[in-house]
Parts: structure tokens; sequence; C-alpha cells
């Protein structure tokens, strides 16, 4: 999905102005990175609610419109007001299209009402992850990862490494690094664990 994000460069910088801006319904925003100094803008306040409600909006490349400039960015952070529903400030990375970003990716979850140890034991899929970060070209950034338990057995945990159909290019970062996280599991509740190991009152004894 493409998203384009028109901003006006901000000239005037400081608590009182950012508190005017906002009191006129912008946003004071920054952009950075790339090798080059970093920039003060201004967005539309209601134009920028909307987009952040879309899911797709904070694990995609950006396209920044400054004054009719436009540049790829990506969404490094969104500073909220403790109780109003107002965004105080947020801050673009610029993206360099020949060296790979780390960007948080949703998880979507698949197939969970079909997995053996929800159809045959009665167990209830619990997602202990609901987002991953990868690692990639800007090129290559999904917009989310979809996880298919459809084999996901009772008592089973998956891991990052179990998740199968990552798009080219695209590795998560904490395997790198070492480390297979959990994302599921396929837990069975303990009355309904107990009652199938227990064999049914009245049963015949096996024979010897």
């Amino acid at each position: 999905m493409l998203f384009e994000v028109i901003a006006n460069a901000r000239q005037l910088q400081g608590t009182g102005a950012s508190r005017r801006l906002r009191n006129a319904g912008k946003v004071p925003a920054v952009v950075y990175g790339a090798d080059k100094p970093a920039a003060s803008v201004e967005l539309d306040h209601n134009a920028l609610v909307q987009q952040l409600r879309k899911e797709a909006f904070h694990a995609s490349i950006l396209t920044l419109n400054v004054d009719g400039t436009k540049e790829q960015v990506l969404l490094r952070d969104v500073q909220s007001h403790p109780w109003k529903k107002l965004i105080m400030h947020v801050d673009f990375l610029r993206v360099d299209p020949n060296k790979s970003v780390h960007m948080k990716v949703p998880l979507h979850f698949k197939n969970g009402e079909i997995a053996p140890g929800v159809k045959l034991s009665g167990g209830n899929i619990t997602h202990i992850l609901n987002e991953a970060e990868v690692m990639c070209l800007p090129k290559d950034l999904p917009e989310f990862i979809e996880v298919d338990l459809s084999s996901l057995v009772a008592g089973q945990t998956w891991h990052l490494s179990e998740v199968t159909g990552l798009p080219a290019g695209v590795e998560f970062l904490s395997l790198s690094r070492g480390a297979d996280q959990a994302i599921a599991a396929c837990v069975v509740p303990r009355g309904m664990a107990e009652e199938t190991a227990t064999p049914a009152e009245g049963a015949a004894p096996a024979a010897a």
C-alpha cells in the first residue's frame, strides 16, 4: 500500500511555537537520517490521525511530500498526549534504498481455528507476539507477515524459525542475533487436559 504524507516546512522552533501549531490543528514533526541535516516540518493533525489508524501505515515506506519535494521515509516515533486524543510530535527516518532497514512488522495469524490442538484437543491459541522486527532493503519491506497455524498441536509452541513463506530478502532480526522468539502456542485448559488424561468413569479395565 502506498502512503503519501503531506507536510510543510516549519520555520519557528520551541515549545511556544509547537503549542501554537497544535492549537491550529497541526502536528510538529522532524525528519532525519540518510546523512542529511534534520528538518522540521508540520502536518495536518486530522489527516495524520486517519493514516495512523491504518495498520500498514506503521510498517510501510512512506512518501513524505514537503512543499512539493518528495522523499522516502519510515515512521519512527509517535508521541501522544497522556489523556487527550492528540498527537504531540512525530519522527520520520529518511530511507536509503541501498541500505537495510530494521522495522517492526505485524504478524497475521491464520487457520488457528482448524489447528489439531484446537479441533481435536479443545485447546486455545495464544498469540505471544503480535509483531516482529525484520531486516531487509526498503523495497522488500512487507506490510505484514502471515503465520499459518493449521498444524499446531496441543501443548506446542511456535517460534520465529518455524514461520514459512517469509518474503525474499526479509529476515527476522532476532534470529540473526541467535534468539528464536516464541510467537504462538496452543494451550489446553487444565480441566479439559485432566479429563482427557483420566479414563472415563465405569470403563472396563484393560485385559491383563
